[in-house]
């Protein structure tokens, strides 16, 4: 499932979009140029309680995992998202660059 400008939006405005339901489905969505959304299964496990040492069974759980594109790495390590960072402008500070 992939998710493209204002149409990404719809996929999680609510409980009912279709991207929500694809990860509670186990699916993998995927926004070109931004990164990837996936559950992980963690299994169950005993814990303790920090306050009184108690131990404590904790259950298992999907959790989201989130795995960014090479795009937004390189967006965000580069000389213009430093310099968007520190106030200073170029005009194309602020804008991921583009694929060609």
């Amino acid at each position: 499932m992939r998710a493209r400008g204002k149409h990404g939006q719809r996929f999680y405005d609510d409980e009912s979009g279709p991207g929500i339901q694809a990860l509670q489905g186990g699916d993998k969505i995927e926004i070109r140029g931004f990164g990837s959304f996936r559950t992980r299964s963690r299994r169950g496990r005993v814990g303790r309680n920090p306050k009184t040492g108690e131990k404590v069974e904790v259950p298992s759980k999907k959790i989201l995992f989130f795995k960014p594109s090479k795009e937004l790495k390189d967006f965000v390590n580069s000389e213009a998202a430093a310099r968007a960072a520190s106030g200073a402008s170029d005009g194309s500070a602020g804008t991921p660059p583009s694929k060609s």
